[in-house]
């Protein structure tokens, strides 16, 4: 692609509409064909070979930065520092400083038009208070859910990109004032109602992760969706210097400088044992979460600058190059130490001795499947709601899904004692 590149004489201001915009690169709007990616960064400097996988999923369309500070930082970094490895159109940093902002129809229209979205990082709780509950936040869903196009953050854009989100609406909270009040008036939680990934189902994020220590505040924040859902909570966390790049398949290759530092993400779910919740998780007293010192099964990952070391996301128990721990709260006090894997959810290939297919993904007005036998399939909604069930679905069965509303459904397969579970979702 051949590049026009502008000088900026001065950035496009819109005070009155509340946003500031600044563009790099060529005017002229192109339409590219992405493929889906998400990249998870920890809050420090943008690892640059990680923002080169996204952008490569971008394929050389337009990037655009989201921030509610700062100003064109991403610019000259992704188009020019960064072209000699991945070339885009262009780069525009829009910095938005409220809700008139977000929903202004110029800031509408470059979302619509960007082949990929970055979030900075920041306040996440003004992402929240201008980015929700509005047209910006259902641009950005189409981006991610109908268009199938990549999106990433670092630091509080990293923070809300779960389906479960610490919204920060009261400030930051450290690990031990989480630790001493699951219900603290900083332990902000948001869930379902802003991004939607759908491999991020039921998860939770955190950033900066060892400066400070999070480990414990992380553990508060599953510790309260298993609590108050009733449900198994998974969380994504990384090291500042780290990032996560998650395929459409769900591998989630991890980036950094290991050995040379100790970056590491760590990929945490609650034990699936029958009382995997925790003992102890009220207002007014610290958490306990021990269940036998195997509460939370967390697969913690070095970086490498090839992002060699991966988990998988959709069975939340295979990688490579980690190793297993396990984490526990007992009054209040977090210890982890060596553990075993997750056995939490079977992969497809030991539920019947052949490949199940569940089809069209994402799918509108029916699904389908493939390598079934009067097996039980129930549905759910992204807030547990049992939306569909049949204990006697066949090979070819359909399942009409004309009334079911867009957004994240689980699809449990459960055949001989044996059972699969996957997220899909619906247009």
């Amino acid at each position: 692609m051949k590049k026009i590149l502008l000088f900026l004489l001065f950035p496009i201001i819109g005070f009155a509409q509340g946003y500031t915009s600044y563009f790099t690169g060529n005017p002229v709007n192109v339409d590219t064909n992405p493929s889906p990616g998400f990249c998870l960064m920890g809050g420090a400097t943008e690892h640059d070979n990680a923002m080169v996988w996204l952008l490569k999923q971008a394929d050389e369309g337009d990037v655009l930065i989201l921030r509610c500070s700062g100003s064109d930082g991403y610019n000259d970094y992704i188009y020019s520092d960064l072209a000699s490895q991945v070339t885009v159109n262009s780069v525009e940093s829009i910095v938005i400083t409220s809700a008139a902002g977000a929903t202004n129809p110029y800031v509408l229209n470059k979302v619509a038009n960007a082949e990929m979205i970055w979030f900075a990082g920041g306040d996440q709780y003004n992402y929240v208070s201008y980015f929700k509950d509005n047209a910006l936040e259902d641009a950005i869903n189409n981006h991610i859910n109908v268009k199938h196009y990549p999106v990433g953050g670092t630091s509080a854009g990293m923070a809300i990109l779960g389906d479960h989100y610490f919204s920060a609406q009261n400030g930051s909270v450290t690990s031990s004032t989480a630790l001493s009040n699951p219900y603290g008036n900083t332990v902000t939680i948001g869930a379902y109602d802003f991004i939607n990934i759908p491999i991020l189902n039921h998860t939770i994020t955190d950033t900066h992760f060892d400066n400070p220590d999070r480990k414990g505040r992380l553990m508060t924040f599953l510790a309260r969706i298993a609590t108050d859902e009733g449900i198994r909570s998974f969380g994504i966390a990384a090291n500042e210097y780290v990032a996560v790049c998650i395929d459409a398949a769900g591998k989630a290759k991890v980036y950094g400088d290991y050995p040379n530092y100790q970056e590491f993400a760590y990929f945490a779910q609650a034990n699936c044992d029958d009382s995997y919740l925790p003992e102890t998780c009220q207002s007014g007293s610290s958490l306990t979460w021990n269940q036998g010192g195997q509460a939370v099964k967390v697969y913690k990952v070095p970086g490498t600058a090839n992002g060699t070391n991966y988990f998988n996301l959709s069975d939340w128990q295979t990688g490579s190059g980690g190793s297993w721990e396990n984490w526990k709260v007992i009054n209040g006090v977090f210890s982890s130490g060596a553990g075993t894997a997750s056995t939490c959810i079977l992969g497809v290939e030991d539920f019947t001795g052949q490949n199940v297919t569940v089809y069209p993904v994402p799918f509108d007005t029916e699904i389908r499947f493939n390598g079934l036998d009067k097996a039980t399939v129930i549905i759910t909604d992204s807030q547990g709601r049992k939306v569909y069930e049949n204990k006697a679905v066949k090979e070819n069965e359909t399942i009409n899904t004309s009334n079911f509303a867009s957004g994240i459904y689980v699809i449990s397969i459960e055949k001989d004692g044996k059972k699969v579970t996957r997220k899909i979702v619906r247009n």
